[in-house]
């Protein structure tokens, strides 16, 4: 098989397995299970909580001692083991902690699957920034059949969900195996001091008020990311208590409705050079928090009758939304750190979004949504849970444009040397 061929089929299986669930777990939980919206907020955080130091320490083990696709290999077989345990969870403590299991096994993948496709490709005289972006998208694909998939065979609300999430991480697992040779880079070299290795000498960066005024809105921005993933699902699943709105498309098959946000994602990407250009950093990470206001505003209005054009255009503002934030933000860092420490730093920045971040807005959205937006039946005032997003969007805007002071200087983005931008799911 041709090489970019075998690594298309890698990238599309590696972001399959997330699709599966990861917008549809929602449903799966309150309208199956019927757990409590405090508890599935912690289910969400588990990401974060993986994100934090996880992939650093699968990133050393690689560099140092295990061939990347062999370590990326079992780590999807085990991820996949862990997912066909999960229907038989009967309670959401249990299920925090196998979701805990399983992704400490999947979010080193995301990395990994960069290190392999990398190796590869250079092993095989590849151009890395030609080459891999048309791999990635495939990614994005891949969750998005997932999704398409599992909406229409009838999984959303049932755990045969995590049986599809099993097997292709169980199939990638193995088939990770017959990949070309990825031998550890560092093998023969004097090893990091485990503060090195894990980034943590970037913490320094604080120290810098402009730095540390950005990375405290990573964080702020990140709790933000997942919120419409964690309740996105399930909030049209909640319009089959209308009866005029019980049959539509929208309420049958929300996932397929929700995948437009992958969609814009793919498009969005290819407008941010434009944008970074013309507007600078600043303005585009503004422009992503307005997106984020009306991401949340609009399905506030949104129904899935007169006002399906809302939840359409919430689903497409959702690429800028994501995009722009964590690809401009990545830029910025890179134009603001010294070389040797570049790395670290966007560590740090994807510690702050998806570590900190993640574990913050899961947590806390699921206790807020529990304790003032659910009354005595279970019933969820998705109006008011929306507005209340959008209002924290809007006052994290508004701080920004006041405290975040930051000059557009063109030629710092002419000087980025040229990486692949990655669309994160979920980032």
């Amino acid at each position: 098989m041709n090489i970019k061929l075998r690594l298309i089929v890698m990238s599309f299986l590696q972001f399959f397995i997330w699709g599966s669930w990861l917008i549809t777990i929602g449903a799966y939980w309150f309208q199956t299970k019927q757990w409590s919206g405090a508890q599935f907020g912690a289910i969400f955080s588990t990401m974060g909580i993986a994100s934090i130091f996880m992939p650093s320490i699968m990133g050393i083990i690689a560099d140092k001692w295990v061939n990347a696709e062999k370590l990326y290999g079992l780590l999807h077989i085990l991820g996949g083991l862990v997912l066909f345990t999960i229907p038989m969870v009967d309670n959401p403590s249990t299920m925090f902690w196998v979701m805990l299991l399983n992704m400490i096994f999947y979010m080193p993948t995301l990395a990994l699957s960069i290190a392999v496709s990398y190796s590869v490709l250079k092993g095989n005289g590849g151009d890395v920034v030609k080459d891999y972006p048309p791999i990635r998208v495939w990614g994005t694909i891949g969750f998005i059949a997932a999704m398409w998939a599992v909406t229409f065979l009838g999984f959303e609300k049932s755990a045969s969900q995590f049986y599809v999430a099993a097997g292709a991480a169980i199939l990638l697992g193995i088939y990770s195996f017959t990949l070309p040779s990825c031998p550890p880079p560092s093998k023969d070299t004097p090893s990091r001091s485990l503060v090195d290795a894990l980034g943590l000498k970037s913490f320094a960066l604080l120290r810098d008020r402009k730095l540390a005024t950005f990375f405290i809105f990573a964080l702020l921005l990140g709790a933000a990311l997942q919120l419409t993933n964690a309740y996105g699902d399930t909030f049209l699943h909640d319009f089959d208590k209308v009866p005029a709105y019980r049959d539509t498309l929208t309420v049958q098959h929300p996932a397929f409705i929700m995948s437009i946000s992958q969609i814009s994602e793919t498009l969005f990407i290819l407008a941010i050079p434009f944008f970074l250009r013309r507007f600078g950093i600043k303005q585009v990470m503004i422009f992503s928090m307005i997106a984020w206001v009306l991401r949340f505003g609009l399905f506030a209005y949104g129904n899935p009758g007169s006002g399906l054009w809302m939840i359409i255009l919430s689903c497409i503002v959702y690429g800028m939304a994501f995009d722009f934030f964590n690809i401009s933000g990545s830029l910025f860092v890179e134009t603001q750190t010294q070389p040797s420490i570049r790395a670290s730093a966007q560590g740090l920045f994807m510690m702050m979004t998806n570590g900190f971040g993640a574990v913050l807005g899961s947590s806390l959205s699921g206790i807020i949504i529990q304790q003032y937006f659910t009354d005595a039946t279970g019933a969820k005032d998705w109006h008011s849970i929306w507005i209340t997003f959008a209002l924290y969007a809007f006052a994290i805007a508004v701080l920004f444009v006041v405290l975040f002071k930051h000059k557009h200087n063109p030629q710092e983005i002419s000087n980025v040397h040229a990486e692949p931008l990655l669309s994160a799911e979920q980032a």
